[in-house]
């Protein structure tokens, strides 16, 4: 129902009456009735129509719209995100019924140097180097919806001896992490909310790094992440080879010899004849192929090595997809779903993650993301959470019109 210019007045009013239920429930941990009160308004003027979704256009968008009490609200006022996206959380996972969350991260462009994080850095959104906050999130998709279900910011390194901490009142305890670790961070407390985790998807910024997926592995969690052609691996019948012991010191124990050889190579070496023609979803005229090819294969990274000398590294699956009339493989998945997995589940979650690509762009153009004209950390963290109850309405509404698309099983 919500284009990605957002809603008219008469489109509003018609939901009005499930919106202010939606928005009593999320914001049923807030102490105060005002904030309540305030959190709806907010909401409203992130889902009207308009250019802007900073602050004072929305006050003046809303007919009891109050700039200075949005402001007090979303920069001040000390309510407590969390219990507010747990609830988020445990509702929309509910609804639902997600075939996998998405890691991910997002640039919000800024033109200052005073805003919480800004750092000139890459910046997805601009495909570049630029100033910029950064958001990771974990998002519930389907192939028919999804929405945010929790948030961090990521702080650059330089700003944990920055004077801005102060002036954007960043808590003591909230230090510089990679995004990753934020990634595992966020799943944990997801976890403690009680949701169960799906599988795991995400770009080759988070594929790649080894310690993300061991910290899965050790959750006991399922993933298919991305990965560059250049991800050391060994074939699945290579085995590590124990040294002639000397007589002194220690003995040796088992280890891969090198060289070791890369995804890409291991997937081109199955050849074409290994592939299968494979539909993930439909398009807008017809369903999208392609060609792909599953083989089992031990990445080689070196803490995967070093975990348990002498052990051997654990097997994977390798997914790479080799369109019709290329020379080779393109692009490159790591997962350790159960091996006897069948082709088209392991391409369905590996092609889920365009869900997320839409969504932010509704997220940002329709929903105001990246509009946050705040610079304190808590402003910053009420808007994005704000800005998730919202996606997380409008998705409630469009899954009571349609039944909502799965990807293939």
């Amino acid at each position: 129902m919500a284009a990605v210019a957002g809603l008219s007045d008469k489109q509003l009013a018609r939901v009005r009456g499930r919106l202010e239920a939606f928005a009593a429930d999320m914001f049923e941990p807030m102490r105060r009735s005002d904030q309540r009160r305030w959190g709806e308004v907010y909401l409203r003027g992130l889902m009207l129509d308009g250019k802007r979704k900073s602050i004072e256009p929305m006050a003046d968008r809303v007919e009891d719209g109050d700039e200075q009490c949005l402001q007090q609200f979303v920069n001040q006022s000390p309510w407590r995100w969390e219990p507010v996206r747990e609830r988020l959380a445990v509702r929309m996972s509910a609804e639902i019924d997600p075939e996998a969350w998405v890691l991910d991260d997002t640039g919000f462009l800024k033109f200052g140097t005073q805003s919480v994080g800004v750092a000139r850095q890459y910046c997805g959104a601009l495909g570049k180097v630029g100033n910029c906050q950064i958001g990771v999130s974990v998002s519930a998709v389907t192939a028919g919806s999804s929405c945010p279900l929790n948030w961090r910011l990521f702080l650059p390194e330089a700003w944990n001896e920055d004077p801005r901490r102060e002036t954007c009142r960043v808590p003591d305890e909230v230090i510089h992490q990679p995004k990753w670790k934020l990634a595992l961070d966020m799943i944990d407390e997801l976890r403690d909310w009680g949701i169960s985790v799906p599988p795991l998807l995400g770009d080759a910024a988070y594929g790649d790094v080894t310690e993300l997926r061991m910290g899965l592995e050790k959750r006991g969690l399922q993933y298919v992440l991305d990965v560059k052609g250049t991800t050391s691996a060994v074939s699945a019948d290579t085995v590590a080879v124990k040294a002639e012991y000397s007589g002194r010191g220690r003995p040796p124990v088992a280890r891969y010899e090198r060289p070791f050889g890369t995804v890409a190579a291991l997937a081109a070496a199955a050849g074409p004849e290994a592939c299968r023609e494979v539909a993930w979803r439909q398009g807008t005229r017809q369903p999208l192929t392609s060609r792909f090819l599953a083989i089992q294969v031990r990445p080689m990274n070196v803490q995967l090595r070093h975990a348990e000398p002498g052990a051997e590294v654990p097997l994977q699956w390798l997914l790479a997809e080799w369109p019709e009339g290329k020379d080779a493989p393109t692009d490159f998945w790591l997962s350790n779903l159960p091996e006897d997995t069948p082709l088209e589940r392991l391409v369905a979650l590996a092609k889920l993650r365009w869900r997320i690509e839409q969504d932010y762009r509704e997220l940002k153009d329709a929903l105001g993301l990246d509009h946050f004209e705040g610079r304190s950390y808590n402003g910053w963290q009420h808007h994005v959470t704000l800005v998730s109850v919202a996606h997380g309405f409008l998705t409630t509404e469009r899954l009571r019109r349609r039944p909502p698309l799965r990807a293939a099983a």
